[in-house]
């Protein structure tokens, strides 16, 4: 669904990037208030109340990932959709980055090889596209941003873009009656299939966030690290298929090291995470030797014998 919803966007002209972004955070808080409803889950907001700091942070997130939804719109509507999907592509690179600034984290070798050669990628698009490609870094680096504040948040899916939503609330309301009373809103001047089309952001960014939310809990972090290269690979298949925007060949190139990039860091993700599981598997049978119950096996005579307690 994310990776479609570059067609989706246009469907919302004459509509600004702006105005459409308005629709979202008005209508997002809508559709997962409802959510909230129906699954009776306020006791979060309660606790929030009461924490300033994370107030703060909720308050930070949401004017970050505004500005994240806000270029990705026009970005779309402009026909920049390849770039867009670049954004999307240099986005872990930049998160192991900011860990490493901000957080302290310690790279691994091949971490580093990926950052290098994602820095040289935005050198050779630089070059490909005669100037810094701006809006891919923006996406990156707000998406990031919006990450790293989620983290220190620490609030549900559903919760937090709840708590996001009602900080962008008054705010695009507010814009929203304003475009009204100067008779420059389209919302109700340009027929009902098109106000339902506006209506129906809050569903295009509630719902997929939902499934994400169901699937986190279900599957390993390595599986969904590897599916969410999916939406940049679909927007850029649009971008090219689709929208037909050019792909000369600096352009390729300049994305094929950051595929390379990529590649190395799910290699070395996976790597990582088979050694982990090694390891606790090796502990678990290292505890399971030295146990009590492991020690009156006797020797010759296998543990997985012994009969387990009633």
């Amino acid at each position: 669904m994310w990776g479609l919803v570059p067609l989706y966007w246009p469907l919302l002209k004459p509509a600004s990037a702006v105005e459409i972004l308005a629709h979202r955070m008005v209508w997002s808080l809508a559709f997962v208030g409802l959510i909230l409803l129906l699954m009776r889950r306020w006791a979060w907001i309660r606790e929030l109340r009461r924490q300033p700091k994370r107030l703060a942070l909720v308050a930070v997130a949401a004017v970050v990932i505004s500005l994240n939804w806000g270029f990705y719109i026009w970005s779309v509507n402009s026909g920049q959709v390849v770039e867009a999907s670049l954004g999307y592509f240099i986005n872990p690179l930049v998160t192991i980055l900011f860990g490493v600034l901000l957080l302290k984290e310690r790279m691994r070798p091949a971490q580093w090889a990926a950052v290098g050669i994602g820095a040289a990628a935005v050198v050779v698009l630089t070059v490909g596209y005669g100037r810094l490609p701006w809006i891919a870094l923006v996406l990156a680096f707000s998406f990031a941003t919006y990450g790293l504040v989620k983290k220190k948040i620490g609030l549900g899916g559903i919760e937090s873009l709840a708590a996001e939503t009602a900080v962008q609330f008054l705010p695009a309301l507010g814009f929203l009656l304003l475009l009204g009373s100067r008779g420059d809103s389209t919302f109700g001047g340009e027929g009902a299939g098109h106000a339902v089309l506006l209506a129906s952001c809050g569903l295009v960014t509630a719902v997929p966030l939902v499934c994400f939310g169901a699937a986190a809990i279900r599957i390993p972090l390595s599986t969904i690290g590897l599916l969410q290269y999916l939406a940049p690979a679909f927007q850029f298949l649009l971008g090219v298929t689709y929208f037909h925007e050019e792909m000369p060949p600096e352009r390729w190139a300049g994305f094929a090291l950051v595929w390379l990039a990529l590649t190395l860091l799910t290699w070395d993700a996976l790597r990582t995470a088979r050694r982990g599981r090694a390891a606790v598997r090796a502990a678990a049978e290292a505890a399971a030797v030295s146990s009590p119950a492991g020690a009156a096996v006797g020797p010759g005579r296998p543990a997985a014998v012994a009969t387990p307690p009633e």
